[in-house]
Order: C-alpha cells, then sequence, then structure tokens
C-alpha cells in the first residue's frame, strides 16, 4: 500500500472504531443503569433502549451509502457523526428510559458504514483494497474487546451518564480525524465490491445460500444482544460486584481469540470452512446452554462465556468470508450491505425480544429463544452448500465499450483456475473469482495487458 492508502485505510479504521466503540461499551454496565431509571423495570423497555440504534442503523445505512454517491462520502459521514453525538448527548441527560430509548435510536440514524466503506474504495486501488477492509474488520474486533473490558471501570468513574457524554466526544473527535488525516478522494465513484446496487437485490436475496448467511448474523447478534440483559445481573448475583466484571470479560475475550486462531487457519488451508461453521455454531448453542445451567456461580459462567465467545468469534470471523465466497461476482458490495443491516436488525430484535421474556417469564425463556434462534442456524448450516474454496480478486482494466468488456470477461472466465469473472466498464475493474489452488495470476495479467483487439 502507497502511504496515502495507509493512511486512509488507518484513519478509516479510526473513525469506525471511534464509533462503533460507544455502540460497545455501553453493553456490560447497561442492565445496572437501568433498574435507577424510571420506567426501568419495564425491561422490554430496557431491551429496546439496548438495541434500539440497531433498527436505524439497518434501516438507514443502505440509503445512507448511496447518498454517498450523490453529495459525496465526507458530508455523509460528518453528518451521520453529528447525529451520533447528538444522540449520545440526548442519552446522557436523558431523565427517564424513554429518552434513552430516543437518544438510542438518533445514534443509530447516525449510519456511516457504507459511506466509510465507500471512502476507503475511493481511497485504494483494487489490489489494495482487501488490506484496507481487513484493516478497518481489525479495528471494530479490538474496539470490542477493549470496549467490554474497560466498561465496567468507566461505569464506576463517571456513570453511563458519562459514558455516553464520552461518546458523543469520541464522535466529535472521529470527525477531525476525517477532516485532518483522511485525504479527499481525487475520483469518487461505485464500486461494486463495496457498495449496494439496487440492481442486484434480487440476485442477492433470491439466493438460498446467502440467505442462510444473513439468518446466521441475525441469530448471532440477536443472541449476543439478549445475553447483555441477563449476564451482567448474573455475575453480580452470585456474588462479583459490577466494577470488577472486566476480571471475567478481559481473560474471557484473550482466550476465546487465542483458540480461534487455530480453527480459521484449518478452514481456509484445507478447505474445510463448512465443517468448522457447523462446529461453531454447535459450540455457540453450548456456550448458550451452559450460561442458561450455571446461574450461581462466578467460575461456572466464566466457562460458559469462554465457550460461547470463542464460537462467537470465530463465526464473526468467518461470516464475511463465506458472504465472499458465496455472492455472486460483481455484487459482493450489495450482498454485504444485505448482511450488514440484518446484523443490526437482529441487534434490535434480540434486545427487544430478549427484554420482553426477560421482564415476562424469566432468564430461561430469555435463554430459550436464543438457543431456538441457534438451532434453526445450525439446520440451515448443515443443509448449506459447502463454498467453494475461492477467493476474491480485482484487477483495473482499460477503457473499453460494452462489447469489449463482454468479450474480455469471457476469456477471463476460461482462464485455468477462475470460477466467475465480470468486467464492468463503468468502473473500469476486472472482478474475478479464483481457485485458491490453481490460480495462475500471471495468464490474468497477461491478458489484461494484451486488452481485447
Amino acid at each position: 500500500m502507497s502511504p496515502l492508502e495507509l493512511r486512509a485505510a488507518i484513519g478509516l479504521a479510526g473513525v469506525y472504531g471511534l464509533r462503533m466503540f460507544g455502540l460497545f461499551i455501553i453493553l456490560p454496565v447497561f442492565a445496572f443503569y437501568a433498574e435507577d431509571l424510571p420506567g426501568g423495570d419495564n425491561y422490554t423497555l430496557v431491551g429496546v433502549a439496548l438495541g434500539a440504534y440497531g433498527l436505524t442503523q439497518a434501516i438507514l445505512q443502505i440509503p445512507f451509502g448511496w447518498l454517498s454517491d450523490r453529495i459525496g462520502r465526507k458530508p455523509v459521514i460528518y453528518f451521520g457523526l453529528i447525529l451520533f453525538a447528538i444522540g449520545s448527548l440526548v442519552a446522557a441527560i436523558a431523565v427517564d428510559i424513554y429518552w434513552v430509548i430516543i437518544g438510542r435510536v438518533i445514534q443509530g440514524a447516525g449510519a456511516i458504514s457504507a459511506a466509510v466503506m465507500a471512502l476507503a474504495a475511493d481511497l485504494t486501488r483494487e489490489e489494495h483494497r482487501t488490506k484496507a477492509m481487513a484493516t478497518i474488520g481489525m479495528t471494530i474486533g479490538m474496539v470490542f474487546a477493549i470496549s467490554l473490558t474497560i466498561a465496567p471501570t468507566l461505569n464506576q468513574w463517571i456513570g453511563v451518564p458519562g459514558i455516553f457524554i464520552l461518546t458523543g466526544v469520541l464522535a466529535v473527535l472521529a470527525m477531525l480525524v476525517v477532516k485532518q488525516i483522511i485525504p479527499d478522494p481525487q475520483i469518487s465513484r461505485f464500486h461494486s465490491d463495496t457498495e449496494v446496487a439496487a440492481t442486484r437485490f434480487r440476485d442477492v436475496l433470491r439466493d438460498r445460500q446467502l440467505l442462510r448467511l444473513n439468518y446466521g448474523i441475525f441469530a448471532l447478534h440477536a443472541t449476543l444482544m439478549a445475553l447483555w440483559l441477563v449476564v451482567p445481573l448474573t455475575l453480580r448475583d452470585a456474588g462479583m460486584g459490577a466494577n470488577d466484571h472486566w476480571q471475567i470479560y478481559l481473560p474471557v475475550l484473550l482466550l476465546s481469540v487465542a483458540c480461534i486462531i487455530p480453527a480459521i487457519i484449518y478452514a481456509e488451508k484445507k478447505s474445510k470452512l463448512k465443517q468448522v461453521f457447523i462446529v461453531a455454531i454447535a459450540t455457540l448453542l453450548l456456550g448458550q446452554i451452559l450460561l442458561a445451567i450455571t446461574t450461581d456461580s462466578i467460575t461456572a459462567t466464566a466457562i460458559a462465556l469462554w465457550v460461547f465467545f470463542s464460537a462467537f468469534n470465530l463465526l464473526e470471523a468467518s461470516l464475511p468470508s463465506l458472504i465472499s465466497k458465496i455472492a455472486p461476482v460483481g455484487a459482493k458490495g450489495t450482498a454485504i450491505g444485505i448482511y450488514s443491516s440484518t446484523q443490526f436488525l437482529g441487534a434490535f430484535t434480540g434486545a427487544s425480544v430478549g427484554g420482553y421474556l426477560f421482564g415476562n417469564f424469566g432468564s430461561q425463556s430469555l435463554y430459550g429463544f436464543c438457543g431456538l434462534l441457534l438451532i434453526v442456524w445450525l439446520i440451515l448450516a448443515i443443509t448449506m452448500k459447502a463454498p467453494a474454496a475461492v477467493r476474491s480478486k480485482m484487477y483495473s482494466v482499460q477503457a473499453m465499450d460494452l462489447g469489449q468488456s463482454q468479450e474480455l470477461s469471457r476469456r477471463l472466465a476460461e482462464l485455468p483456475g477462475v470460477y466467475e469473472a465480470l468486467v464492468i466498464v463503468n468502473e473500469e475493474v476486472a472482478y474475478l473469482k479464483v481457485d485458491v489452488q490453481g490460480f495462475d495470476e500471471t495468464s490474468v495479467i497477461k491478458l489484461l495487458e494484451e486488452g481485447v483487439k
């Protein structure tokens, strides 16, 4: 990557991370805060408040991406961060649970994910774009771990209202990063690998394999959000003070990450992605069961959380890879956009339904709901087709007309190791799906250099 590309990737990862930190950090402490709020005795409302950001995020993420195509990436990102800061302030000064819900809804309305990804595509060359996206993805994972471990301490120092104010300040800081660090793109255009194309909605939504994965991310985040309504209370009831919960979360997350690295390497190198995927879902279900039956022991709850987060982190890392392998060539951005919106919808549903069940029928009903979601997912995963051992590649192509692009697509698809190929004239890019073992990149580069006469 060039210095400019590296600067753009790190800067955008920072912006994304600062914003996601503001969403994640509330999770381990919100259940305690809600107990003292007027209306906080209604767990349905507590669940809605916890997950409300997911609803507006799911609704607005794709439209904001389209808006960035019209008015520019940075204006949309600024607007989204301003909304997030306003929502944080509203939640910080909330006098009851209803105002917290309003604040969280406004926070979620700052849906900048698609615009950030599009700007990353504008600022990176095709051959380095995957590295930029990976940088953003790794940042989200690190922010998730950091936020869970420091939230109890921050809650002790400044309380949840103070945390909301902090997240608003971080949103303002993210705006400064956009202004001072992230370069302005010389050319801003649509990118099929990172953005949602309305013309490809039908293809993606009719793909049963992709629908399985979309259900999976829905169930995964619904389960995660529901857990934050009961796990902190379980640890407290078992005798651990709320401010000490980081002593559980930190080692659990570190051990879970250490456990998933060999599994990811094995799945990719041995082309056993489906098998590892199924085992991970079954392990996630086991973690749910263990959490449901170990409510009176701190040690047992910690072990159950380790099992759960080992599977969660593995699935969180595997699902985007599966989307890339299965999505039609040239429709990767559309598939990821729908997948991401489904993820946020799952967060809202899990927190809201979980809150209702917990408040009216107890924690076992919440665990039962999550367990049912995971059982359905396990069945869908067992019956899915094993994804081909392919990898996405992108190459710049010279300007050409539609007929030439179709001919070049055909010739690329005939090369050894190439599963699919599509040349898009407007983007001047060739998108390929290639066999990770039998692909010869030199033949592709030679053909692209020769062009179509």
